[in-house]
């Protein structure tokens, strides 16, 4: 007990890594079945929807999580036991505005799919897809909580559910189809997505009922957030202003990248068809890049993350005690060990990566992308902690300036290189995005915590 106390990091990490790398193990024998029931067009036309998906959830829930994360964290630096009206402030936010989502994507699926994603096929999956939109909304508000205490195991529990119940539902679909000899749709991976949610949801859901939040008080709370009840109109005022004033700017970023990224995601195929493919070849592509590669890339990202979700609680509980020691500890511990992963997964997907495309995708696309993508790893994964180190020193501003640049130097590539030189344009890109990325954001935390040590210095003199 004591040694969790001392150490929510490290302990927190231990629980958040295991479980992300049962979850990713999970997930990549997932993506490998995928490619073989459907095959490579149809990982192509499934991956059309992440750029959907990725809006959908920063509108509605990822500025608000990580909003409900720092407020708690910050009053667990000063109470003994943090209150729950954040979370029952930000889920009132956050669900009215993920059920309208759900109803524009399900209304305008057919609109979106011809004119925005330039693939009807998609239609039926947007469908589908939008119920997961409120789920999603819902579990990670309250994972949002569970971050601020440092109680990172129901989060971490649900990710696990929400993979399991993904993928047995696909199984049990799919081979209730082909058991009746009917033709399998993409549509079942979909399904797959949205109960994956819905369990997800309940666990969070039962998870914080003994903390004080059981359904049956559920609208005195969110009353009493939205400033209803006397005599806490002042404070619910204040809360709503704390709340809006982290999420708007982070959803407003979050927004605007994710738009940037559906551009990007969009228009690879289209300027891939530019180079000379076909549609089916552009969307196999494009499918073995996104739905083999890609996540193969990410695989060991399941540690950084993990870091990188913990760090931003503990970033801003100390920042707010101004214990700036704290900080630069966990800075430079950080780059480290991050950096130095990030190294040895380079040698790795460099040496085996064409073995690992080849032996489990059946596909010599996916090992030439492994290879070429493993020089982008001590880049991705020490990227991602030190994004959730400035969100925590409130820098989120900087991230949002740095990212929009590298995003463009990204769709630069997709416009000016892809119709030239095909696949091999973006990647190119990709590594140089990656690459300025690192650098801008090692400048910009050298800069604040340098700034902070000298403003520390003339107050003490």
């Amino acid at each position: 007990m004591k040694t969790r106390t001392k150490h929510p990091l490290i302990v927190g990490t231990f629980i958040l890594t295991v479980t992300g790398i049962i979850s990713r193990l999970i997930g990549f024998l997932y993506r490998i079945y995928l490619s073989r029931l459907f095959g490579e067009e149809g990982m192509g036309i499934y991956q059309l929807l992440s750029p959907v998906l990725s809006l959908s959830f920063s509108l509605t829930a990822a500025g608000y999580q990580t909003a409900i994360s720092k407020l708690v964290a910050e009053q667990t630096a000063t109470r003994k036991r943090p209150s729950l009206r954040p979370l029952a402030a930000g889920l009132s936010i956050s669900l009215p505005l993920s059920l309208v989502c759900n109803a524009a994507l399900f209304f305008f699926a057919d609109f979106i799919s011809t004119t925005l994603l330039r693939e009807p096929r998609t239609a039926s999956m947007l469908r589908i897809l939008s119920f997961s939109v409120p789920f999603a909304a819902v579990h990670s508000c309250i994972n949002g909580y569970f971050y601020g205490i440092k109680k990172a195991g129901i989060p971490a529990g649900a990710q696990l559910l929400e993979q399991a119940a993904r993928v047995g539902c696909v199984y049990i679909v799919s081979a209730w189809f082909l058991a009746q000899g009917r033709a399998l749709s993409i549509n079942v991976a979909v399904l797959g997505l949205t109960v994956g949610e819905l369990f997800s949801m309940f666990l969070t859901i039962a998870a914080i009922s003994p903390y004080g939040f059981p359904l049956r008080k559920k609208g005195a709370l969110l009353r009493q957030a939205q400033g209803f009840l006397p005599p806490s109109s002042s404070s619910g005022q204040i809360l709503y202003g704390k709340l809006l004033a982290m999420a708007l700017p982070l959803t407003a970023n979050r927004i605007v990248l994710n738009f940037l990224q559906s551009i990007e995601s969009v228009s690879i195929p289209t300027q891939l068809k530019h180079y000379g493919y076909d549609t089916i070849t552009a969307l196999s592509v494009y499918g073995v890049f996104t739905g083999m590669a890609m996540p193969f890339i990410y695989f060991p990202n399941a540690l950084t993350g993990s870091v990188a979700v913990l760090l931003l609680p503990i970033i801003s509980e100390n920042y707010a005690l101004g214990n700036m020691d704290a900080v630069k500890k966990a800075t430079l511990r950080t780059i480290k060990y991050c950096g130095l992963m990030g190294i040895c997964c380079m040698g790795v997907f460099v040496s085996l990566g064409r073995w690992a495309g080849t032996t489990l995708f059946d596909s010599p696309l996916a090992g030439y992308f492994i290879t070429t993508l493993g020089f982008i790893c001590p880049f991705l994964y020490l990227d991602t902690t030190l994004s959730s180190i400035l969100q925590g020193l409130g820098l989120a501003g900087h991230i949002f300036v740095i990212n929009v640049i590298c995003l463009l130097v990204r769709l630069g590539f997709v416009f000016l290189a892809v119709p030239r030189f095909g696949i091999t344009g973006y990647l190119w890109g990709l590594l140089v995005s990656q690459l300025a990325l690192g650098i801008l954001y090692l400048g910009c935390l050298n800069r604040f915590l340098k700034k902070t040590h000298r403003s520390a210095r003339h107050f003490c003199n």
